[in-house]
């Protein structure tokens, strides 16, 4: 049997998880595919989008066939249960397949826990996919897309997110990500992927150049479950070599102009047994200088070169590639304790806000939730929450632990209970800033909690609630068949009913006498403006304020006054709910390859 010699660049460990999932975007159906891949549909995942299906005429993957477009919303995501610390394999495949009929292949950004991951540029009829492995910094992986350009909507073909071994690219820390830009099984004549390797990766064909030769293994087996990165042994069979230690093997994964950070995975396993006379020992140069470690900083004039030792009998060889961008530091997310409130927000709420509400709510910072505004802190914090016209319904839940908030608008929704008490503890005491909460045209009950009403640096709005008590000294709890209610009447305004007859027998009189007061002075009004606008004479005055063409007449005034008295009484009630008033401001070239 030949020896063999496995070679890997490594270096650090994380953690693994425990789950694959396999996302057939647009499709509907549960399935197992001709690898034996099984592939979940996303139908009713999303209230917001559509599947749309190919018109391509080549021969697609089933999973190629349909997609799903994204034509509302700055930004959606899949949202997808993974453990904490765990190592993921994560791909999104774009097939556009012209599926509109206009021939005009979008682009757009695409991210995944609040960090830029690519902008997408996908292929009149050519399959595009991105691919990154890093380390799952919550219990929930997001994916998300995000219209850049007006009329370019998002689309996914396949989302798959697959767990990798803790061991496995043990060289990358939790900080960082790496994105794929090649992984190739030089010398193989067609695409190495699932059953062969157990993750699924994509291990592409090369097309070698003059000067180099392919060459295969003469083992019966390959024995790689020590190996690092667990490469499967059909990427190990073949090779491609020189044909003498004079000569070298250029490898150009397709680096772009710009320069950026790069890890390269080389995979390297003798394809002969070797006699005493032979010896095969070469290093790789980076820009003609050896690199023992392979981090480096590349960009499209360097190069990456395999030379033989001067003591090596034969030429170098390599059997495969993996090349990735470094990314840079990954972000923590927004702030925990605002991630924690969304998420009882969303629990309380769940048949309207689960399809809202996924992904991080702050970050990236240009594809903020548009329901939220957020800090420009490092570990941004959420200062503002407008849930208006949400079709919520239900009481409140305690999110009190996004002490961060200046502004809550729950306008016009379902909402029931009690108002929390919480509400008035936001935000923390020790802010100095005024803030607003408007939780108007609800079904609120029940007193406004004293630290609402006594927040002097409060602007609470509090209309349209019919059972609220708009201060809790005015409220009295009385019980109607079992009923608890409460009542807005001052207690101290209140008459027995024995008494009834006597107030309106008081009142209609009163009443009848005030409306022929205003009778009089009405009549006495108009007498004056006329006998005004005769001394006053035509030219000018009917321009003037109170002139004779004001329109109106005397039926304006009458609706001046009514709406004095209407606005009296709305001042009245904001100050029953408002201690302030607040002014309000609201290589080699492959055949396939991930996109760039």
């Amino acid at each position: 049997m030949a020896s063999r010699l496995v070679f890997l660049f490594l270096a650090f460990s994380v953690f693994s998880a425990n789950a694959d999932v396999n996302i057939d975007c647009g499709a509907s159906d549960d399935y197992t595919d001709e690898s034996y891949l099984v592939w979940t549909g996303d139908d009713g995942l999303f209230q917001n989008s559509q599947s749309a299906v190919v018109q391509s005429r080549n021969t697609l993957p089933h999973v190629m066939s349909t997609l799903r477009v994204f034509t509302t919303r700055k930004k959606n995501c899949y949202s997808i249960s993974e453990d904490r610390g765990s190592l993921l394999l994560v791909r999104a495949s774009f097939f556009y397949g012209n599926y509109d009929g206009k021939s005009s292949p979008p682009s757009f950004d695409m991210h995944f826990d609040g960090n830029q991951w690519a902008t997408v540029q996908t292929s009149l009829d050519q399959l595009v996919y991105y691919e990154v492995v890093y380390a799952s910094g919550s219990d929930t992986t997001s994916i998300c897309l995000s219209q850049t350009q007006p009329n370019q909507f998002p689309f996914i073909s396949a989302l798959e997110v697959t767990a990798l071994d803790s061991k496995m690219y043990s060289y990358l820390d939790p900080i960082h990500a790496l994105f794929l830009r090649s992984r190739v099984a030089y010398g193989a004549d067609a695409t190495v992927r699932y059953p062969d390797d157990a993750y699924d990766r994509i291990w592409g064909p090369a097309t070698v150049g003059s000067g180099i030769t392919s060459v295969a293994s003469d083992a019966i087996f390959i024995h790689t479950d020590d190996a690092p990165d667990n490469p499967p042994r059909e990427v190990l069979q073949n090779a491609i070599t020189v044909s003498s230690t004079s000569n070298s093997i250029s490898i150009n994964p397709g680096f772009p102009n710009q320069k950026v950070s790069i890890h390269m995975n080389l995979y390297f396993s003798e394809v002969t047994e070797l006699d005493t006379t032979q010896k095969r020992s070469f290093k790789a140069y980076v820009d003609n200088k050896p690199k023992l470690s392979i981090n480096f900083t590349a960009s499209s004039n360097t190069s990456f070169l395999l030379i033989a030792d001067p003591d090596s009998t034969l030429p170098p060889l390599v059997n495969a590639l993996e090349a990735f961008y470094i990314s840079d530091r990954l972000t923590d997310g927004t702030n925990s304790k605002d991630v924690q409130g969304i998420s009882e927000l969303q629990k309380a709420f769940s048949d309207v806000l689960q399809d809202f509400w996924s992904g991080d709510p702050c970050l990236p910072s240009p594809y903020t939730w548009e329901w939220t505004t957020c800090s420009s802190d490092t570990i941004p914090r959420i200062t503002a929450l407008d849930l208006r016209s949400f079709n919520l319904s239900g009481e409140l839940p305690d999110f009190s632990s996004m002490d961060a908030l200046v502004t809550i608008n729950l306008q016009n929704n379902s909402i029931t209970g009690p108002i929390p008490d919480f509400l008035g503890a936001l935000p923390k005491p020790q802010r100095t800033v005024r803030f607003s909460q408007r939780i108007s045209y609800n079904f609120f009950s029940g007193p406004v909690p004293p630290s609402l009403s006594s927040n002097k640096k409060l602007k609470l709005v509090v209309s349209g609630n019919p059972d609220l008590c708009v201060s809790s000294k005015s409220c009295q709890t009385t019980r109607t068949g079992g009923t608890t209610t409460s009542s807005s009447v001052p207690s101290g305004r209140r008459k027995k009913s024995s008494k009834l007859p006597v107030i309106l027998g008081t009142t209609i009189p009163i009443f009848v006498i005030f409306w022929a007061l205003v009778g009089f002075l009405l009549h006495n009004k108009r007498r004056t403006a006329a006998m005004a606008a005769i001394t006053t004479g035509q030219t000018g005055g009917a321009n003037r304020p109170g002139g004779a063409n004001r329109p109106g007449g005397a039926n304006n005034m009458t609706g001046e006054i009514g709406g004095a008295v209407i606005n009296e009484i709305n001042v009245n009630f904001q100050d029953q709910t408002t201690t302030e008033n607040v002014n309000q401001s609201e290589t080699t070239a492959l055949k396939t390859q991930p996109g760039e």
